[in-house]
């Protein structure tokens, strides 16, 4: 192995529920929302397939390509929230500064250590990640960049997984073959596609960082 492809969302960062978000927030019928309902929401922002409300074809339109546009992003998950109880149109833009912030993210308490033993043994690194910002912050303000050497992200390669050509743009970058590659990821079916271009993949599951101590060395190690 010579290069490890690492998801950034449910893999190697999480977006954590927070009771300080559910200052104000309330459902349609003006009840304030509970913490299992901010974990819901949550849940449907960072979901890495699926959609869990249906919507109409402009809005249709703007979900199927969000990790491609800035702009149709934020529209496809204004009105993902509407659509699931957040009918502020404030409340909802709150919600969604969150989501789109690098700084709310957290890590995962064995990503710091996976990448710099990765990077310390001379393995390549690339974060190959369908998303409609800019997520080097959450790695710079931890110091963690100068372990990766490629951000492989959606929104500027123009290309989403599994497509293979993101996997593809990924390796050309690092200047390694797929068959030396490992790619790392929470979604069979999103990260899994990197099989198509010859990477082995290993599966983490997206769960809440107390519970996932050392999934990603676990997963390198195998």
């Amino acid at each position: 192995m010579s290069a490890v492809l690492f998801d950034f969302s449910g893999t190697l960062f999480r977006l954590e529920e927070n009771e300080t978000w559910l200052d104000g927030l309330t459902d349609d019928a003006g009840c304030p929302l509970d913490f299992h309902q901010l974990a819901e929401l949550l849940r449907r922002m960072t979901a890495p397939t699926g959609q869990s409300v249906e919507l109409d074809p402009d809005s249709q339109y703007a979900w199927d390509n969000r990790d491609l546009d800035p702009a149709l992003h934020r529209r496809a998950y204004l009105e993902m929230l509407s659509r699931s109880g957040v009918s502020s149109v404030a409340q909802a833009e709150g919600l969604y500064r969150r989501l789109s912030d690098p700084g709310e993210w957290s890590p995962y308490p064995d990503t710091g250590e996976v990448l710099k033993t990765l990077a310390g043994e001379g393995i390549r690194i690339a974060v190959v990640s369908n998303i409609a910002f800019d997520i080097r912050p959450a790695f710079r303000d931890r110091g963690w960049d100068g372990y990766v050497d490629e951000f492989v992200l959606s929104f500027e390669v123009g290309a989403v997984k599994p497509d293979p050509q993101i996997f593809r743009i990924a390796l050309d970058r690092l200047g390694v073959l797929a068959a030396d590659a490992l790619m790392v990821g929470d979604s069979a079916e999103a990260d899994g596609g990197a099989t198509a271009v010859g990477c082995d993949f290993a599966l983490v599951q997206p769960l809440p960082i107390a519970e996932r101590p050392n999934a990603l060395l676990a997963a390198v190690a195998r």
